[in-house]
């Protein structure tokens, strides 16, 4: 379904979920740790959860970055060039957990391999890497826990007019929206919710 501000895709098969779920729990779930706000900061009184990161070369990433295109192509026709910080979190709301009003917006820092001379005369060049300022442009989610495993722990967003409205909950459903629009997870009052999210950048807003 497409709007302004928010796309998102509830279809995808549930073995490819299941595959998803089982791999991430292998490989992930030993290194989850209290998660922090942007800067490395730890505030419980605003974000109380656990993640741990996925590395982007990791096949989700790419599975994911198909409905990222996507969506972009369908809605938002934003210039996107990767995903920030070349890693995505999985996180964990377990009872008692939310993330509060916030939004993504904010510069990234990649870089770019740019020649630097010749390494030999006729043997090639020496790269280094430049640093490109970057800013996050579409922020992206999939739900991995059925909503009958869990009670709250909603995904509330708010719209260009203030009006708030909730995400689905549909197991394995994909989120993308503006990163500049503010969100929040709200409190997980009965078992847990587990999901991957991410955040595209691109060049800066003209």
């Amino acid at each position: 379904m497409a709007m302004q501000s928010v796309w998102y895709y509830t279809d995808i098969p549930k073995d490819v979920v299941d595959i998803i779920e089982r791999d991430l729990i292998e490989k992930f779930d030993v290194s989850m740790k209290d998660s922090r706000l942007h800067g490395d900061a730890l505030n419980k009184d605003k974000r109380n959860s656990k993640n741990t990161w996925i590395p982007s070369h990791y096949w989700i990433s790419g599975f994911l970055w198909h409905y990222v295109e996507r969506a972009n192509r369908e809605n938002f026709l934003y210039d996107l060039r990767c995903i920030d910080g070349e890693s995505m979190q999985y996180t964990r709301y377990g009872k008692g957990m939310f993330y509060g009003w916030h939004n993504d917006a904010g510069l990234s820092t990649q870089y770019k391999p740019v020649a630097n001379g010749n390494r030999m005369e006729g043997l090639g060049q020496d790269f280094v890497n430049e640093n490109i300022e970057m800013v996050r442009k579409l922020s992206f989610s999939m739900q991995l826990s059925h909503p009958d495993d869990y009670e709250g722990g909603n995904v509330q967003l708010l719209d260009e007019a203030g009006k708030s409205y909730i995400t689905p909950r549909q197991r394995g459903t994909i989120v993308l929206f503006d990163s500049r629009t503010q969100h929040r997870v709200l409190k997980v009052t009965k078992g847990v919710r587990k999901s991957i999210v991410g955040w595209t950048v691109g060049p800066r807003w003209k």
